[in-house]
């Protein structure tokens, strides 16, 4: 290359650098440098918290035992309280209200009155049972064939047998639907027993509070064991943590391994928790299977389905989680006072 090119090359303007094009390349790069770190120190806080547990290997199985427990006695209640309100939802569907026409209702009266019931939101069906099929009823269920042949004419009134909709099968508004019924032109006496359909959702709404009563007072348990845990560890490394304090370890540092011990406690726990449950259930299938054998009845126990499960694991893994920063930060609080 000549002396008067290399020249004229220096010359020339040179091409301005394009920093819109570089910097999102630089940012792309600031923050995959960024997330690698971010990952690498929580796996090293995940790792060290399970060699924590593996090093006390009875004291983290006891701890875990405890909180299996604990979350199973209320999710065993829970399954057990579903099994209950499925029995008793087969109880409501057979729920049933009896109208006892006048006598003197006519048979195009009887049909306009069914008509206008099956128009009714509320009512999923109605079973006309004219006097004659009753007395027949009567006759095969009551043996008196001799005395009702005396009789000079059938006693027996037009009887309407109504079913109401699966929601209107609550005590209110069962209640609702027979005071309306009652008030029909046609209707003599509007009949349903009433008294055990409160007592089984009474029942059913008592069992429930005590679940939910149990279940928040064992879920207290376990904070209170994980907590308990995760303080005798800081108490444990209290040296080690005022070294990396005073080397300028922030307290998320400090924190970290100790969540991570809580929530795998917790999620250990919880699948403790699911075992224990499960054993139980498929225990208790052999005699429930008999016995409803013995009612002629198809009922089965179910057993803990797949969202039951994952919830007990998040319920689990996250009291684990708040057990433990209430205890870290406590410790925390103190160093630092």
């Amino acid at each position: 290359m000549t002396s008067n090119t290399m020249a004229q090359n220096r010359s020339m303007p040179r091409e301005p650098s394009t920093p819109g094009r570089e910097q999102p390349q630089r940012n792309q790069q600031i923050y995959h440098h960024w997330f690698s770190l971010w990952a690498s120190r929580h796996l090293q806080s995940c790792v060290l918290s399970i060699g924590r547990m593996s090093r006390k290997p009875f004291a983290s199985i006891m701890t875990i035992a405890v909180i299996g427990v604990s979350l199973a006695l209320p999710m065993l209640l829970f399954i057990l309280l579903q099994n209950v309100q499925s029995i008793g939802d087969g109880w409501s569907n057979s729920t049933q209200i009896s109208l006892y026409l006048k006598k003197s209702t006519s048979p195009e009266q009887v049909q306009a009155f069914v008509t206008q019931l099956k128009n009714n939101s509320d009512i999923a069906d109605v079973t006309y049972v004219s006097p004659e099929q009753g007395l027949q009823q009567f006759e095969e269920n009551a043996g008196f064939n001799d005395l009702l042949k005396a009789l000079p004419d059938n006693p027996l009134p037009p009887v309407l047998v109504v079913k109401p909709t699966l929601g209107a099968q609550t005590p209110e508004a069962m209640e609702s639907l027979l005071a309306k019924l009652q008030n029909g032109a046609n209707v003599d006496l509007a009949q349903l027993d009433m008294q055990w359909v409160k007592r089984l959702y009474a029942l059913l709404d008592l069992v429930s509070h005590f679940v939910w009563a149990l279940g928040i007072l064992l879920g207290i348990g376990v904070l209170l064991v994980v907590g308990n845990t995760i303080r005798l560890a800081t108490e444990n490394h209290k040296d080690e943590i005022s070294v990396i304090k005073l080397v300028g370890a922030t307290n998320s540092f400090v924190r970290r391994p100790f969540l991570y011990s809580g929530f795998f406690m917790g999620l250990f726990g919880g699948i403790f928790a699911w075992l224990v449950v499960s054993m139980i259930l498929f225990w208790l299938s052999g005699p429930v299977n008999q016995l409803a054998q013995l009612y002629n009845s198809q009922f089965h126990l179910t057993g803990i389905e797949i969202g039951s499960i994952l919830l007990l694991l998040a319920i689990g893994g996250l009291l684990g989680l708040l057990g433990s920063f209430i205890a870290v930060g406590r410790h925390l609080n103190v160093l630092e006072a």
